[in-house]
């Protein structure tokens, strides 16, 4: 690390990690609810399940976001973090408020709104942590460089404040509730959060490439322009069937078709810097997460995206497990593949060794991602054999359930998998660290193994 405050990342990451893999637990419950359906439903009903599973992905991905951005901060401003201390008290905060919604949620304590489910006290207590962030970093770059690469990534944070606002304003009207529901989930996730993306991504190829700053902040302008000119209207696929004016079904059709070409503009971004740049670096598995990111991003939000987000394709496949299968792998490739990437890139050197547990780490990497894909197209053919049995031949949606039992049973496996691979990871970041063997040496180790 060049700055001493880089570490305050390290409990970030921690505290992320954590609830990514409590994220996963709630997930192999909610699948298991789907093979067996009275699975501990005296315990703790299918839909504290889901809230809990959707509510830790958010919230581990925005902590991890937070982590990202203390890592990378000094070095791209060319200062030291503002307050050390404001960040732990931050990450204390937003760590408090969301073990309290999850807790709450477990005794029926939710305001009933999917994704933003968390009682109003919570949500003060998120905003409060999240503005005490953006000072800090803010402050950051105010004092330090300022580049294409922090800019943008502080663009993006602040707008998700922004339109993080907009869970505070709950209508009684359910379609105007909906209207601006989508100003956070959406916005968030197919805006502003992909200016995010594009600055994390490249700060990793600068970092990994040694391609020119110049070079990569090009075509990080480019795509950040393609996300903002189609995700904003691109909102319109939400709003086909929830009683906003007919005007939205030719907008949203548009405007998502083109949603695609951000993500394959930064496929394109990183296979270019890569093969433009140095192939030397020593964390091959860091090299690994930022193209396998774009690539996996570019199939679940981009193709899968688009599979289902014309009007006219929509009025069939809408609510069905075609919708599970694009929120599984484009959450997957667009943002977790893109925390753990910088956190593997990141930890070696926060813990002061070289680059250690590559191939746990890449077999982590390979088994995880190998397992959202089989997911995602067990998903999908689970999705067009209920849309044509529910949506086409007008069969009862229980009854359509019970023809997609094998279905289910290879998605709760594929689960599984992920569980497995994410332990590797996990090792792979916090396990006993390989020490660097010279050449001919006798590899000795740290701990009481390695990997």
């Amino acid at each position: 690390m060049k700055y001493a405050t880089q570490k305050v990342a390290l409990p970030f990451f921690m505290v992320a990690m954590a609830l990514f893999a409590l994220q996963i637990v709630f997930g192999l419950l909610a699948a298991t609810v789907y093979v067996m359906p009275n699975f501990i439903t005296e315990v703790m009903p299918f839909h504290i399940m889901r809230v809990s599973h959707t509510n830790l992905l958010i919230v581990w991905l925005l902590i991890g976001f937070m982590g990202c951005t203390y890592y990378l901060m000094p070095e791209e401003a060319e200062r030291e973090i503002h307050s050390p201390m404001l960040a732990y008290i931050q990450l204390a905060i937003f760590a408090f408020a969301g073990v309290a919604a999850l807790v709450g949620y477990q005794f029926g304590i939710h305001e009933g709104r999917e994704f933003l489910e968390q009682p109003f006290w919570v949500k003060i207590l998120i905003t409060i942590s999240f503005l005490i962030f953006l000072f800090n970093t803010s402050m950051t770059l105010h004092k330090g460089r300022k580049t294409a690469i922090n800019l943008v990534l502080m663009l993006g944070l602040w707008l998700a404040a922004v339109f993080w606002l907009f869970a505070f304003y709950n209508p009684s009207n359910l379609a105007i509730d909906k209207l601006y529901w989508w100003w956070v989930v959406h916005l968030w996730v197919e805006g502003v959060w992909e200016l995010i993306m594009a600055s994390l991504l490249g700060y990793l190829l600068i970092k990994m490439t040694g391609v020119d700053r110049e070079v990569i902040e090009k075509w990080l302008y480019i795509i950040v322009g393609l996300a903002l000119f189609s995700g904003l209207l691109g909102t319109g696929h939400h709003y086909y069937w929830i009683g906003a004016p007919g005007y939205w079904q030719p907008i949203g059709s548009i405007f998502s078709t083109l949603e695609v070409a951000p993500f394959f503009a930064m496929v394109i971004f990183a296979y270019t810097m890569f093969w433009k740049g140095s192939r030397n670096h020593p964390n091959k598995a860091a090299m690994l997460w930022a193209l396998g990111c774009p690539t996996i991003a570019f199939f679940g939000a981009g193709v899968w995206g688009f599979m289902h987000t014309l009007s006219f394709v929509n009025y069939y496949s809408h609510g069905t497990q075609v919708t599970a299968a694009h929120g599984h792998l484009a959450f997957y490739g667009a943002y977790v593949m893109l925390i753990l990437g910088v956190v593997t890139y990141a930890m070696p050197q926060i813990r002061r060794v070289q680059p250690y547990n590559q191939i746990m780490n890449m077999w982590g990497f390979w088994i995880v991602t190998s397992a959202m894909c089989f997911m995602t197209f067990t998903l999908t053919f689970a999705g067009v054999v209920q849309t044509h049995l529910q949506r086409v031949n007008g069969m009862n949606y229980m009854e359509v359930q019970d023809q997609l039992g094998l279905f289910y049973i290879m998605r709760l496996g594929a689960g599984v998998a992920v569980a497995v691979g994410a332990i590797m990871l996990l090792y792979s970041f916090f396990g006993p660290a390989r020490k660097q063997v010279p050449s001919g040496g006798t590899q000795i180790t740290s701990g009481v193994g390695s990997a």
